[in-house]
């Protein structure tokens, strides 16, 4: 669910982004700066902002002033002009959708978010992807960086042609990283791969002890800088998904599901579905063999799960209350048919016979008549009872 947006900057320069919204209940948001001279529109931006879309995540990605729809020059752009570019979409996103949880940066977005991180309260934590240490790093990219005037002129970066005067040179010197990453007072995650031929790994390790904890490092196993591979966009969406969770506080209340009521909304993925309950999100998919992206477990998964979860439950109650030494289950389950059933009651002109097969396995010292007691609980497991009982599904449109 995309929406265009538009906000000013501290100078009065209109910027342009793209707001990501999932279709369900906003765990978090997310603000993304792109790299440098991309726009909001490169791969990396692009496609992770979607992947956190799909995660519950909402993300913002912009155009730094100068670049893609953004207003201004990008001669008038520098490393400090990204930061409190930043800081302004901040801004925009604490009065429309709420501030943003997790700063994400892409190469030298990455070090415009360690900079950008100590006027933005309201970030919790900051990832970067394929970042340099030293925002210096980037001058190697310019060609003819060296004899530049104090007048704005032309040069080439990466093939292409910009304008840039010595305020873009003074702009990345003298940025102390090192301090900004000892007292980011944030949990740190550093995405890097060791084959990235622009920005080399060495720069990952450098941000990463540069940090204290909580910190993590993630290798990107064969990615590209730009994270051309959708494949590891949305990889690198996942990680950060996962790992971000146990810094953010309590979900948004946008759309808050019911207690005992459960909503399922689709994703602009082909399967992929959030699941609300009362306090709580998840992703539903099909693995990449059915043409799913693999985001979640699957209907099946899901129906097993519910009645595995609820023997376990079950197993521990009954087993405290009655003294039984039960000291944890594990239950394994598989959905299957019985083939030769199936042949009998198609003959009989009656339905396919679906079986739940459920393994349980009891930890302790139970004896014989506990363990033959406790397998006799798990088939008066609630769930058990709800799927043994057929029971009618009632289904209406909403008005």
């Amino acid at each position: 669910m995309k929406r265009e947006v538009r906000f000013p900057n501290a100078e009065g320069v209109m910027l342009a982004g793209s707001l990501e919204r999932p279709p369900g209940r906003v765990r978090a948001v997310a603000l993304f700066a792109h790299c440098f001279t991309c726009t909001a529109q490169s791969h990396a931006a692009r496609r992770v902002s979607l992947a956190l879309a799909e995660q519950g995540i909402a993300t913002l990605r912009f155009d730094f002033t100068g670049l893609g729809a953004s207003e201004g020059a990008f001669a008038d752009s520098h490393f400090s002009a990204n930061v409190a570019d930043l800081v302004a979409a901040a801004d925009f996103l604490a009065g429309d959708i709420g501030a943003p949880d997790i700063l994400i940066g892409h190469s030298l977005g990455g070090a415009a978010v360690i900079a950008a991180a100590e006027h933005i309260p309201a970030a919790r934590a900051v990832v970067t992807i394929a970042a340099p240490f030293d925002p210096r790093h980037v001058l190697h990219l310019i060609k003819g960086a060296d004899d530049l005037a104090d007048e704005p002129r032309e040069v080439s970066i990466g093939g292409r042609p910009f304008r840039i005067g010595r305020e873009f040179l003074a702009s990345v010197e003298g940025q102390d990283q090192a301090n900004r990453l000892a007292h980011l007072k944030r949990a740190l995650l550093v995405l890097h791969s060791a084959t990235d031929a622009t920005v080399g790994v060495e720069n990952a390790r450098a941000i990463f002890e540069a940090a204290k904890h909580p910190k993590s490092f993630v290798a990107l196993d064969g990615a590209d800088h730009l994270l051309t591979d959708p494949a590891q966009a949305s990889y690198a969406a996942q990680l950060i998904a996962a790992w971000v969770q146990p810094f953010l506080g309590a979900a948004m209340p946008v759309g808050e599901v019911p207690e005992g009521h459960v909503r399922v909304s689709s994703t602009e993925a082909k399967f992929v579905q959030i699941v609300e309950s009362a306090g709580h999100s998840f992703l539903a998919d099909e693995p990449l063999r059915m043409g799913g992206s693999d985001l979640g477990p699957t209907p099946y998964d899901l129906l097993l799960a519910a009645l595995g979860t609820c023997t376990a439950m079950t197993l521990r109650l009954v087993a405290a209350n009655e003294g039984i030494p039960l000291d944890g289950v594990a239950v394994t389950l598989h959905h299957r048919r019985h083939h030769a059933d199936d042949c009998a009651a198609a003959a009989g002109g009656r339905p396919q016979i679906e079986v739940l097969e459920r393994v349980v396995t009891l930890q302790g010292a139970l004896t014989d008549a506990q363990r033959a007691r406790m397998l006799v609980i798990a088939d008066k497991c609630p769930v058990h009872r709800t799927l043994a009982g057929d029971p009618r599904i009632e289904t209406r449109l909403a008005e």
